[in-house]
Order: structure tokens, then C-alpha cells, then sequence
């Protein structure tokens, strides 16, 4: 039998935990995260435009990033994927989540540099990563400054993958691949 340690819950009905507890958790294990690779698609379901987010890094950095975010305890991962793209694109995204969602990849962020092709410096989190439509009016939320909907070819061209921190540029030419659409 192996020793555990025993983290108390905490009584929030919401599942988040203090800024305290999450800093703790983040040094002892990895954290569960979802990426989201928003889409517009057109009538044959063919990607046709991505949403792309223009933030600022808390270094005072201007980058471009995909709608990500962690799962909350006792959270459904689908619930998480909603939750994250109306949190960033409104609530008006209207996102088409299917009823058994799988991920086209799974990203593995590492707070060492080099480790995998995708780096956070703050903790060790594991991303299931999932392309969504979504058919609703966007505008960006949060602390997202704006969104930008480019073509396939603009989103996996050099100018916007130099622009993508922590290796999420690599993740957004997965995406493309894994639909066809990265030539």
C-alpha cells in the first residue's frame, strides 16, 4: 500500500479552488486542461474560417491563442468546452459540442522548456484538445482583446504560428491536419 496525501475539498459548490490551492495542486500534479480550436464550417461541414484570440501575456506580451482553460472538479469535459468558448467568444457562440466528444489530440504542456512541443511555465497540465464549430455570433470576452476569423491557410502560415505562445501554433496545425485542411 502506498502513502497518499490527502488534499481537502474545499465546500465550493462551484468546483474552483482558491488561488492558494491551485498553486499548490500545480506543483504536486498535473493539471487537466481543454483547448478548443473554434470553427466555422460551411454546408458539407468543410472548416472554412478559425477563431483566433489576440490576448495580453501576463509579461505585458501580445500573443495569439485558442480558447483554453481548465476542467473544474466533478466537471464534465463537455461542460468545460462550453463553459471556456462562451467565456472567451459570449454567449451568444452557440457551439455545436457532439454528444460523445473526442479530442483530436492530446497536448501535454511541460514547465520545462523542450520536454514536448508545448510549454507553460507555471505547471505540468495535460490539454485534450477538440476542433468545435461553433454557429453563433462571437465576440471576445475575458481578458481576450479581440477575435480574428482566418482561412486554414492563414492560421498554419508562419506570420500567425510566430505569434502563438507555448507551442498552441503547433496544436492549431494539428488541428488543420487532423481536418484536411493543413497543405
Amino acid at each position: 500500500m502506498t502513502d497518499t496525501v490527502d488534499f481537502p475539498r474545499p465546500e465550493r459548490p462551484s468546483g474552483w479552488l482558491s488561488q492558494a490551492d491551485i498553486e499548490r495542486a500545480r506543483g504536486w500534479l498535473p493539471i487537466l486542461y481543454v483547448d478548443a480550436v473554434p470553427v466555422r464550417v460551411d454546408d458539407s461541414g468543410d472548416v472554412i474560417a478559425v477563431g483566433i484570440l489576440l490576448r495580453v501575456t501576463p509579461e505585458g506580451v501580445m500573443s495569439r491563442a485558442l480558447v483554453s482553460g481548465r476542467v473544474m472538479y466533478h466537471e464534465r469535459v463537455r461542460d468545460a468546452l462550453v463553459r471556456h468558448i462562451e467565456k472567451d467568444l459570449g454567449p451568444m457562440a452557440l457551439p455545436q459540442i457532439p454528444s460523445s466528444p473526442q479530442p483530436f489530440t492530446v497536448a501535454e504542456y511541460f514547465p520545462t522548456p523542450g520536454v514536448t512541443a508545448y510549454h507553460d511555465p507555471r505547471q505540468h497540465a495535460v490539454s485534450l484538445a477538440y476542433i468545435v464549430p461553433v454557429a453563433g455570433d462571437c465576440t471576445p470576452q475575458q481578458d481576450a482583446l479581440d477575435l480574428a476569423w482566418l482561412t486554414p491557410e492563414e492560421v498554419t502560415s508562419e506570420q500567425v504560428q510566430v505569434e502563438m505562445a507555448g507551442g498552441t501554433g503547433t496544436l492549431l496545425r494539428q488541428a488543420m491536419a487532423h481536418v484536411g485542411r493543413l497543405h
